[in-house]
């Protein structure tokens, strides 16, 4: 059980607190309402940018990162398609110095052209290294416009091309920055050894004056539902063949999200689990293989992924892989192999969980879903699915037509 309190400033700040008496330290984690989704098609990959310029200096604070390591602290952030998420880890004396670098930041950033241009081309480097100079990096820049046609999904965080973070001008970053950073849009754990009302009456010192601003409406293009199997084929310069089998699942409030969860598992979580013990142990046709979900806030996808050990072909693992699919959409899983699933999912949750910083993000996250207090309901849902379930959703999913297929051919093997 992770206890936490909540409040709300006027400004429309949710503030969450988890008291952790064991810790020396503090964890300032501000998750903003604002992701990759939330871009405009024809000028992608702004969230990711936001991302860099945050750590460009603020209105009041030039050097973010100075007076935080001074202060004996760390800081850093991501970004995905659904939110962009900032966390600071400092000793727990020093909170208001953590509580004055992301107040400050989120009252104004400076806006100046060196910092946008010095983070421009930070961000320009980071698509050329991880996603067109990397083998496989460019996978999802292709599944995504496979899988999705009309969700803003269709673009990957780093954004759809490098001109668009090239021609991304000042006027353009202020009005995302406008648009998505204020109070009313953020959601701010703390996490430490502090008293209820130290925590209100810091958070009102430092983020009480600031405008609420407006929490904007999103309003995407809903994706239509698959009716056909789709499939492409990329060649690349690669050690080897690749698929990626991607399936469409519900979103992260359905209670079906944690059925398909588990189903992934079954497939292709563990050395145990089916497509590794019949495609990669006893066919041998690939050298690895997975399967794993995205955890999308909006519908989300099930991937089934790996690559083919040489010799093999396309045609060999699609025949192995539906044969696996099938037979596990014609029987139900025993009650045995559930529990084993749920054990594995426990712990790891249990594991994650041990970190401050971890707990003060899944607040966060949950809170976001609806309400904090979800972290402590996951187990219960979790325990509440049964083999019939697996079974209906197995069904449910795991249709052709209900799946993107990208094939990355190595040019040392295209004949």
């Amino acid at each position: 059980m992770i206890e936490f309190e909540r409040f709300k400033l006027k400004n429309g700040l949710t503030v969450l607190f988890h008291k952790d008496v064991t810790t020396p330290m503090v964890v300032i984690n501000t998750l903003y309402d604002v992701g990759a989704r939330d871009e405009s098609e024809d000028k992608t990959g702004f969230a990711h940018l936001f991302e860099h310029l945050m750590f460009g200096g603020s209105v009041n604070i030039p050097d973010f990162d100075a007076p935080l390591q001074n202060a004996g602290g760390e800081s850093n952030a991501f970004t995905s398609n659904d939110i962009t998420n900032y966390y600071d880890v400092l000793p727990a004396h020093n909170i208001e110095t953590g509580l004055w670098l992301e107040s400050d930041r989120m009252l104004s950033l400076a806006f100046t052209e060196k910092s946008l241009e010095v983070q421009r081309n930070v961000v320009i480097e980071e698509f050329k290294q991880r996603y067109l100079n990397q083998p496989y990096g460019d996978v999802w820049l292709e599944l995504r416009p496979l899988a999705y046609e009309k969700h803003p999904y269709k673009w990957a965080t780093i954004g759809k091309e490098i001109s668009h973070i090239e021609n991304a001008t000042m006027e353009d970053v202020k009005a995302f920055f406008h648009k998505h950073y204020n109070p009313s849009n953020a959601i701010l754990c703390i996490a430490g050894n502090f008293e209820l009302e130290e925590i209100k009456r810091l958070v009102e010192k430092w983020y009480g004056d600031i405008p609420a601003g407006i929490k904007p409406a999103r309003i995407l293009d809903k994706e239509p539902k698959q009716k056909e199997f789709r499939e492409q084929i990329i060649e690349r310069s690669v050690p080897s063949d690749a698929f990626y089998y991607a399936f469409k699942m519900p979103e992260r409030r359905d209670p079906a999200y944690y059925i398909v969860d588990i189903l992934s598992d079954a497939l292709g979580r563990e050395k145990s689990s089916r497509l590794y013990v019949s495609i990669k142990k006893e066919k041998q046709i690939a050298s690895s293989i997975s399967a794993y979900i995205t955890g999308s806030l909006d519908d989300g996808l099930l991937i089934i992924s790996g690559k083919l050990n040489p010799g093999k072909t396309f045609e060999e693992l699609d025949k192995a892989l539906w044969e696996v699919i099938d037979e596990m959409k014609k029987t139900t899983i025993s009650r045995e192999e559930l529990d084993r699933l749920l054990i594995k999912i426990r712990t790891e949750k249990e594991f994650q969980e041990e970190g401050l910083l971890n707990r003060a993000m899944n607040l966060c996250t949950f809170e976001l879903l609806g309400d904090a207090n979800g972290i402590n309901e996951e187990r219960e849902i979790y325990q509440s699915i049964t083999p019939k379930h697996i079974h209906h959703y197995a069904n449910e999913i795991l249709k052709q037509t209900n799946c993107s297929l990208l094939k990355v051919k190595a040019i040392n093997n295209a004949e």
